[in-house]
């Protein structure tokens, strides 16, 4: 069972999504999960990120977790949506540098490290952006099979 943790920033946009495309891909062996660098516990994804995935017909039950070292530990690879969440964690859990990536550059994205935060705005940058994680995704499932 290969375990996969989602990191950004307040655990209500970017991360969660990203947990649930993964999960809604049924990939047998692996586990995923989303946690935020400072999120705090128990909220709900925002509106619009919820709307997003039932537009897609993407199930989903999420509440916001804060990043913990049970969390890290448990993760056999960390992806973050900023290289600024993986220095974060760097500086705070560095023994763990070798299973942390941000997404884009997991997926072989080396020009643009940053999956933009779509906190806040409009329901079409929700949908740029979950169009923007699921092709990233996709370009990982070599990587993660």
């Amino acid at each position: 069972m290969q375990r996969i943790l989602f990191v950004c920033t307040g655990n209500t946009c970017r991360s969660p999504m990203a947990e649930a495309i993964l999960k809604n891909k049924d990939i047998d062996a692996i586990e995923v999960r989303s946690a935020g660098i400072y999120a705090a516990n128990g909220s709900e994804a925002s509106t619009h990120a919820k709307k997003v995935l039932d537009d897609n017909g993407i199930a989903h039950n999420h509440r916001s977790s804060l990043l913990t070292r049970a969390e890290v530990e448990w993760a056999d690879l960390i992806l973050t949506m900023t290289s600024s969440h993986k220095m974060a964690i760097l500086q705070q859990y560095p023994q763990v540098g070798q299973k942390v990536f941000t997404l884009k550059e997991y997926s072989g994205d080396i020009f643009h490290s940053d999956v933009v935060d779509p906190y806040g705005g409009s329901l079409a940058m929700y949908e740029q952006t979950f169009r923007e994680l699921d092709g990233l995704i996709d370009k990982s499932l070599g990587k993660l099979k």
